[in-house]
């Protein structure tokens, strides 16, 4: 099941935070960026009350960024990436949106093919983005 997690339930975000914590390495780091960040959007998967997956996107009027696709790595490659992607893409088509972006390291062959998979198209490459690893920036238009 995926849920919208909001600022108003402190107790999922601060789950979140301590199972992503790979992700969220700060105190209370996604409780400031539900603050500071009116674009923000938490999507999670959930099974059997566990966390298993979380989609982080910023909703920017016409078009959305993927800031963060994970999974838990002993739930990976179980169809749980593809099932959040499968749901903001949707997400997306109800809302109008134009585009989604996202930056992926280029040596990340998984993500890249899973992207691929949903008809993301590279745009640009950005030399060094991740600490010396370049990125990819990938989008799919949606009109």
């Amino acid at each position: 099941m995926i849920i919208s997690v909001n600022i108003d339930n402190l107790s999922l975000i601060n789950e979140i935070q301590t199972t992503f914590n790979v992700l969220y390495k700060q105190k209370n780091e996604l409780k400031k960026e539900f603050e500071m960040n009116p674009y923000t959007k938490i999507y999670i998967y959930i099974e059997n009350d566990n966390i298993l997956g979380i989609l982080h996107i910023n909703d920017i009027y016409d078009r959305y960024e993927i800031n963060n696709i994970y999974v838990l790595e002993e739930y990976r490659n179980k169809g749980i990436a593809s099932k959040l992607l499968e749901y903001v893409i949707e997400l997306g088509k109800k809302n109008n949106i134009l585009n989604i972006t996202l930056e992926v390291r280029k040596n990340n062959v998984n993500a890249i093919k899973l992207y691929n998979k949903y008809n993301f198209k590279e745009k640009a490459i950005r030399k060094g983005y991740y600490n010396g690893i370049d990125g990819i920036l990938m989008e799919k238009e949606m009109m």
